[in-house]
Parts: C-alpha cells; sequence; structure tokens
C-alpha cells in the first residue's frame, strides 16, 4: 500500500476552511428557499460552482504546498546545520568513549586542527579522560583547565541515543539501547578569572603582630636606651611592612595591627616571613633578642571575618610558643618560622592567677574527673594525681579517667592505689567516667590539648565545665569553649605546671609521698633527667616536689628497665643511618619489649648523644601503627616536621603516628620531608 503524507494541525484546518464556509452556504441556501424559490435555485448555482473550485484548489494547492514544506525543511535543516557549524561556542560532539566524531568551525579554530579530527578527546585535553564523562543522561559535568596559556571551563552534556533507535528505519535494536553521545562545550575564562585573579589579590588580609619578650628585652639594656631600642623596633617593623605596600598601626606597647594586601602576603610567604630573624638583629646591648609572633586572617567573606581568622592566629602562635607566623583561611591554618627556643618567664603571676581560676571553678562543682592523653605516660598520669589531690583538698569527689594501663605506668598506677585510703574509685573507666557526667561536674584535660587524643574524646560532649592544662604548642585541632585553659609550651611538662598550681591553689594542701613521687617522675621522663627544657622555674618545682616528699632512689628504682627494652634500644642506637649527614633515623624491633613507645623515645634521646647529629627519628611498629619519636637539641625544630605527618609536640619533643603504612615507607617519608623542608628553608 502507497503511503501518503498528510497534513494535520492548524495548517490541515486552514487549507479545509474554504470547505467549511461552503457547507455554511449551503446551509444558507436551504433558509433562502423557503423565502424564495428563484433566489435559491440562483444561490444553489453559486454554492455548487465555489464547491467545486474549491476542490480542485484545494486538491491543486496540496501538491504544491507539499513540496514547498519538503524545501522548507531541507532548507531549514542546513541552516541549522550552517548555524551549528558557525556557532560562536566551541563546540564537539563525542561517543560514549570519549572520541571526537564531529566539531563546529570555532572548536577547530581553538585547539588548531583541521575539520574531520576524529581522535580521543584526551589527545587534545589530558583531564578529559573517559571516567569524567558524565553518567547520567543531561547530568551537566564541568571540568576547568588550561590549554595553550589560555583558561577554559568544559561543559558536557550526555545525550541518550535510546529514542532515536526506536524511531529510526535504518537501526534495530534488541532490546533498550543505552548508547549515548556527549556534546561538549568550550568556554574561554581566561579574561575573567585574570580579572577574578587580580580583584582577589587586591583584597585586604588582615594581621596582629605582638613582640614576643619586650618587657624581658627592655630589661636587658639600659633605662635611657630603652626608648631607643623601641624606636628601633618600630622603625624596623614600618619600614619592612612598608616595601610590601602594607600598613602598621600601634595599639599597645607591645602589640600592632597591620594590613596587607593578598598580593603581598604571597611575596611574604615566599620570603618566608624574613622579618622573624631580621628584628632578632636589632640591638642596642640588649642581651636579649626580640622576637616576634603574627596571626593574620585572609579569604575570609567579609573584613570583620578576617579579623577573627587573625585574633585565633595569634593565640596559635602564642600557644606554639612564638617567634612564628599563622596564616588562617577557611580552608585550614598554615605555620611559618617557629625555630627559636620558647623563653622561659621568669614571673609566676600567670600560674597564680590560673590556680585560683581552678580553684574557683572546682568549688563550684560537685564532681572533678581528670583525664590525659590515650597511651597514658608518667607525665600524663603524675599532672592527673595533682589535680586529682587538688580536687579532694577541697572536699570534692575526684575520679582520674585510665581505661588501660601499659607496662610504663603500671608501677606507678598500683603505687599510687597502694596508698589510697578507701578510695577505691579513684581511677575509672572511659564507660563509668561518662556514666558520672552531669551538668556539676568538671572535666580538666592534662598533658594534651587537641581532642581526639584524649583518653576519653567522647567525654567532651557530657562535660560542660571543661578545664585544660597542657605545656605542648596548640596545633589546629583545640578544645573549643573551654573554661579555663592553661597552656604553657615554655614549660618542660604537664607535672611542672601542676606542681606550681599545687603551690598557690590553697595553703592546706599536703601532698602525699607517692603523689609527689608520680609529679617528680613526670618531670624527670620530659625533661630527661633534667638535661633538655629544664629551667629555673622547673628545678624549683622539682624542690618543692622534694620537699612534699618525693624520694629520688624510690623514683629511680621505678625507671629501672627491663633487659629486653635496654636491648631493644641499644639496637635502635646500634642500627642507626645517618642522613644528610645531620640527621640520624632508626627502627625499633619492640616485639619482646614492656612499652615499645616508651623504648623508641628513649632510643631517639640516646642519639642525640653522637656528635653532629641536629635531630633524631626513631620508628616503631605498634597496634598496627607506625609510631614516630622525633627528638633535638637546639637547632632543629622537630615538632614543625612531625606536623608536616600530621603530628606535633615541642620544637626538641615530638611524634607523630601513621596508619595503614610499613616502616620502610614512614623512613621514605620523613627522608623526603626533612630534604623538602631543608631545600625551603624551613629547618
Amino acid at each position: 500500500m502507497k503511503h501518503k503524507l498528510k497534513l494535520k494541525g492548524k495548517l490541515q484546518t486552514y487549507l479545509q476552511l474554504s470547505m467549511l464556509l461552503g457547507i455554511l452556504l449551503a446551509v444558507v441556501d436551504i433558509w433562502i428557499y423557503t423565502l424564495d424559490i428563484k433566489a435559491g435555485v440562483v444561490l444553489s448555482g453559486f454554492v455548487l460552482f465555489y464547491l467545486i473550485m474549491s476542490l480542485i484548489m484545494m486538491n491543486f494547492n496540496k501538491s504544491i504546498l507539499m513540496n514547498e514544506l519538503v524545501s522548507f525543511a531541507t532548507q531549514y535543516g542546513q541552516i541549522q546545520k550552517r548555524l551549528l557549524r558557525d556557532f560562536e561556542v566551541p563546540t564537539a560532539l563525542l561517543d560514549e568513549n570519549g572520541k571526537v566524531i564531529w566539531t563546529n568551525r570555532t572548536f577547530e579554530e581553538t585547539v588548531h586542527k583541521p575539520k574531520g579530527y576524529n581522535r580521543d578527546i584526551h589527545s587534545l585535553f589530558s583531564c578529559i579522560t573517559k571516567e569524567k564523562l558524565p553518567k547520567e543522561n543531561n547530568e551537566l559535568t564541568e571540568l576547568s583547565f588550561t590549554y595553550e596559556e589560555r583558561e577554559f571551563t568544559a561543559k558536557m552534556r550526555k545525550i541518550p541515543l535510546a529514542e532515536m533507535v526506536e524511531n529510526s528505519d535504518i537501526f534495530e535494536s534488541e532490546g533498550r539501547y543505552e548508547g549515548f553521545m556527549v556534546v561538549l562545550y568550550l568556554f574561554d575564562e581566561t579574561a575573567l578569572k585574570i580579572a577574578l585573579r587580580e580583584n582577589d589579590n587586591q583584597s585586604l588580609c588582615v594581621g596582629l603582630l605582638y613582640i614576643d619578650n619586650y618587657e624581658e628585652a627592655l630589661e636587658s639594656v639600659e633605662e635611657v636606651r630603652r626608648s631607643l631600642l623601641t624606636a628601633l623596633i618600630e622603625r624596623k617593623l614600618n619600614k619592612y611592612f612598608a616595601a610590601y605596600d602594607g600598613i602598621v598601626k600601634k595599639m599597645e606597647k607591645d602589640k600592632f595591627f597591620v594590613i596587607i594586601r593578598k598580593q603581598s602576603l604571597k611575596r611574604l610567604k615566599e620570603n618566608r616571613f624574613d622579618l622573624l630573624e631580621d628584628v632578632k638583629t636589632v640591638n642596642i646591648g640588649n642581651d636579649m633578642s626580640v622576637t616576634l609572633s603574627m596571626g593574620i586572617g585572609s579569604d575570609g567573606l567579609s573584613y570583620g571575618q578576617n579579623y577573627e581568622f587573625a585574633r585565633t592566629s595569634i593565640d596559635l602562635a602564642l600557644g606554639r610558643g612564638g617567634d612564628q607566623v599563622v596564616i588562617k583561611t577557611p580552608e585550614g591554618v598554615s605555620y611559618f618560622g617557629g625555630k627559636s627556643q620558647q623563653m622561659e618567664k621568669n614571673t609566676r603571676v600567670k600560674a597564680r592567677v590560673k590556680a585560683l581560676a581552678l580553684k574557683e571553678i572546682i568549688t563550684t562543682k560537685d564532681k572533678v574527673l581528670v583525664m590525659g592523653h590515650a597511651n597514658t605516660d608518667v607525665d600524663s598520669f603524675g599532672a592527673a594525681v595533682g589535680i586529682y589531690r587538688i580536687a579532694k583538698t577541697l572536699g570534692r569527689n575526684a575520679h582520674i579517667v585510665l581505661n588501660t594501663t601499659n607496662n610504663t605506668i603500671k608501677p606507678w598506677v598500683e603505687s599510687f592505689k597502694s596508698r589510697l585510703d578507701h578510695e577505691e574509685d579513684a581511677i575509672i573507666t572511659n564507660t563509668q567516667a561518662i556514666e558520672m557526667a552531669d551538668n556539676n561536674t568538671v572535666l580538666v584535660i592534662v598533658d594534651v590539648n587537641k581532642p581526639s587524643i584524649t583518653e576519653c574524646p567522647d567525654l567532651l560532649k557530657y562535660c560542660r565545665s571543661v578545664v585544660v592544662l597542657d605545656h605542648h604548642r596548640q596545633g589546629e585541632e583545640v578544645v573549643e569553649n573551654a573554661t579555663l585553659s592553661y597552656v604553657e609550651p615554655y614549660a618542660s611538662s604537664a607535672c611542672e605546671m601542676v606542681a606550681e598550681i599545687l603551690q598557690y591553689v590553697g595553703d592546706g594542701i599536703k601532698v602525699k609521698g607517692v603523689e609527689a613521687d608520680c609529679l617528680y617522675a613526670g618531670i624527670v621522663i620530659d625533661t630527661n633527667n633534667f638535661v633538655a627544657k629544664a629551667g629555673v622555674r622547673t628545678f624549683e618545682a622539682a624542690a618543692f616536689l622534694r620537699r612534699s616528699g618525693a624520694d629520688v632512689t624510690r623514683v629511680r628504682k621505678m625507671f629501672r628497665e627491663d633487659a629486653n627494652d635496654y636491648r631493644a634500644k641499644a639496637d635502635a642506637v646500634g642500627q642507626a643511618k645517618i642522613y644528610m649527614d645531620e640527621y640520624a633515623i632508626s627502627v625499633c624491633h619492640g616485639e619482646n619489649t614492656s612499652a615499645p613507645t616508651v623504648v623508641c623515645a628513649q632510643a631517639a634521646n640516646e642519639l642525640l648523644n653522637i656528635k653532629g647529629i641536629k635531630a633524631s627519628f626513631v620508628l616503631t611498629q605498634y597496634n598496627q601503627m607506625i609510631y614516630i619519636s622525633a627528638r633535638s637539641i637546639d637547632e632543629v625544630n622537630v615538632q614543625i616536621v612531625m606536623e608536616k605527618l600530621g603530628g606535633g609536640g615541642h620544637m626538641n619533643v615530638a611524634g607523630a603516628q601513621l596508619k595503614d603504612t610499613s616502616i620502610e615507607m614512614a623512613c621514605e617519608r620523613i627522608k623526603d620531608t626533612l630534604k623538602e623542608m631543608k631545600e625551603s628553608g624551613e629547618i
């Protein structure tokens, strides 16, 4: 049967209108017959003639109209093709594997390829791979990349071909056809991104600059020269930032407000804030070099947010010991400097103020929970014992949260328990602590300021009143909304800080001998027998503990090592490799030791006794993790090295824990980090 094309819709109605009018005339003609027969006959002849002519014209014009419509459709398709070909946006069609099927003229001019280029799109733009093609129908995928020093954004959309196959007289599919094409549009955004970058570079960053040791530096010069020292420091600051088109405004005698463009901040980063070292050259007879701390806020949604970032940054810089710059953005925090030793404060005013604040907090609560860090060491346990004694003396129920005891602190825990008077619940587990916690409980965290590595991180959710006492440098992760935070990086240990607080919190506190032993042992461990980080106040705290009943001989006996531990430490020292003539790296095999991490740390301390060694790194495998102990004397800040590996600590004592890696890979990471930091001047 021969198929004919038929019109439909409004066009068909338009062509049939003459016939409809003829029918209407016929109806009128019937009505005329009732009025006048002669007039009806005349009108009937006219109606018949009209209908015959309408049929002839409709059939004659239909073929002409059909030909015209077919011609128009053909020309319209050509126009569409021409428009797509000359479309100003570079456009290409890709098959489902990313091969180029068709391109328009603008695309060919952009990529400098001739018409008919049918290779993989990956050969043109390396970032556009098969995996990057859109997966869902009509899904729009965007990619930004650089091509021939111009910046483009590629937008791709998946176009399914199932409907085309179903309606095709050429193709036949046994089931639902899943094939598709991808249409690719390229947008040249070079000018836009240059303008955005320029606008971003001109945005202002806010900085707060503090002189770390202002009072101490002034005291080290003659009184008549003090104003000159201050003037020289201010002149150096103004001259330095003026070279970077910045503004410095003095707020207090040792505090400055800084405004600088983001473009200049990038230059400061490239120069690694050489102001930190430059200001130390100011010398008019002062025995103590001046050091600076600076906090900068950048990329905030407003200048107010940048200022809040700057305040957070300066707190971090000071909490990490000063002599460094901390930059905070919405993406994270970066550190510069921090190479010099922290200056010990001779005044104990801060310790007394914090002690009285702690006393007030404890007296307003009924229960006191004390916890240190996970894998508790002697310093952490000793500090917890000191806080326990303060709480008991103030008449409060006190409990030390200690879930497990390792072999290092087991003798101290047993000794502490043996001297308790009917206080079996002095040491409790995590579960018991969570059950006890309520609104009338204060949680005291000692020897750690990172919530994630505390003995029981979940306990922080149940206690509204939290106190932090720590001597480690602060990092990005801190205990938020702490009622009292006493973090002093200059202190040798948490036990030293607690020993000072014991002297000021009240006159009636009597420390038992075994408790004094625990505190004294914490200081001994963290100072490596008063060799590292031992200042005047360290010895004063040790003297107070000796007066309180600490027995040096008893403490030394408790520290005696197991034979296997001693062999493992000696083996780690003997197997050490010297890297770059300055760094000792070794592995401690602690399978048969009582506390592999402790032996690892002891081996790192021993390696510093080798001439020419600036820092030591000892690794051990424990609980399916790699533990790294890093130690130095004074020339290298091992804290910033360990921070690169996700750890932290002090300038001379730091560590890190690595998951899902081997000893060999961890050693290579340490070497790569040291090499990179050495080349960039960070160490």
